[in-house]
């Protein structure tokens, strides 16, 4: 992963560092590029289909599907590069297509940058065997790069991906100009109307658009995000990366298969504030003993786990707490 580090000052007041000045490649980032349906793997980039440390890529990364979990279907996986779009279509690519992005996928030589990675990575896992590695979460890093400026977050806050690309510290005025409210809205009703919207081809205008604008900004918003975060923030960002992708891949074997978790850098272990390790762990619940409070799997489950990520001793707590209320 190419992390861009600098100093953690807040940039939302210099309208200089809202824009693309300091990048000479951020136009290609937020330029109108090509847009690729891919239903066989030789209409892929070799450079993605075959990763290499010689040319590692930062790529913007998103899937869509119907009910996207362990059980639903993965329709269009997107990949947003520099030059291109390409939307993976699963339904007519099929198990071979994905078997061929596998490598891509898992490679530590491809940054993946994604807004909330928890259920693609378990859709990826489960029906194809993909273990998901190496992801930027916007998600995460937009509430690390909060914490440093000293705003806290509510419980059950979570930025949305609309109101992260309308955020003009990230993007905003290109998002405003270029992607319309309306239609995003007109096809979450679409979505919420027939689940099976994704499922139908072939792909009309209207999908394309939806998906490739899910993506095409992710490269830039990845910049403007790595300059703001502290050395401290990006070994979090990468941890919680790591634990948000196996978060809901639980298995027999638990997460044996699954890479190692990034450890923390020398250059953090040895100051005076040094941060916690994090650890992900899962609690079997009872069914009879679930609450709405505690389903943290939500409607798409697994429900009878409860998932937990943070440093080692909060998560202890959290745990002792809900063994408690378990067996009130």
């Amino acid at each position: 992963m190419n992390w861009v580090l600098a100093a953690v000052d807040d940039p939302r007041d210099d309208p200089d560092r809202m824009y693309c000045g300091k990048y000479p490649d951020c136009d290609a980032f937020i330029s109108p590029v090509p847009v690729h349906i891919v239903t066989d793997a030789s209409q892929l980039p070799l450079d993605f289909l075959y990763p290499s440390a010689e040319r590692q890529l930062i790529v913007g990364f998103d899937c869509e599907g119907a009910d996207l979990c362990r059980y639903g279907t993965l329709c269009i996986m997107q990949l947003a590069f520099s030059n291109a779009i390409y939307l993976v279509d699963a339904i007519l690519g099929g198990k071979k297509l994905m078997k061929a992005c596998k490598p891509g996928l898992e490679s530590s030589y491809i940054t993946k940058v994604i807004h909330d990675c928890k259920r693609d990575s378990e859709a990826l896992y489960f029906q194809f065997g993909i273990k998901l590695h190496n992801v930027v979460d916007t998600q995460i890093a937009y509430y690390l790069i909060e914490k440093q400026y000293g705003r806290r977050r509510l419980p059950g806050d979570y930025i949305s991906f609309v109101k992260l690309l309308a955020d003009s510290r990230y993007c905003g005025a290109y998002y405003i100009y270029r992607i319309s409210y309306v239609e995003k809205k007109e096809v979450r009703i679409l979505l919420r109307e027939d689940p099976n919207f994704w499922t139908y081809r072939p792909l009309s205008e209207r999908m394309v658009r939806a998906a490739a604008d899910d993506v095409r900004y992710l490269p830039y918003i990845y910049h403007k995000m790595m300059e703001r975060l502290s050395e401290r923030s990006l070994w979090q960002l990468a941890m919680r990366g790591a634990l948000y992708c196996r978060c809901f891949c639980i298995n027999d074997d638990e997460y044996g298969d699954w890479p190692s978790i990034p450890s923390i850098p020398d250059n953090l272990t040895g100051k005076g504030n040094a941060p916690d390790n994090e650890i992900l762990s899962v609690l079997s619940v009872p069914p009879w003993k679930m609450g709405a409070e505690i389903l943290i799997g939500g409607d798409k489950g697994p429900l009878d786990k409860v998932f937990i990520i943070g440093p080692v001793k909060e998560v202890r707590k959290a745990e002792a707490m809900l063994r408690g209320r378990m067996l009130d």
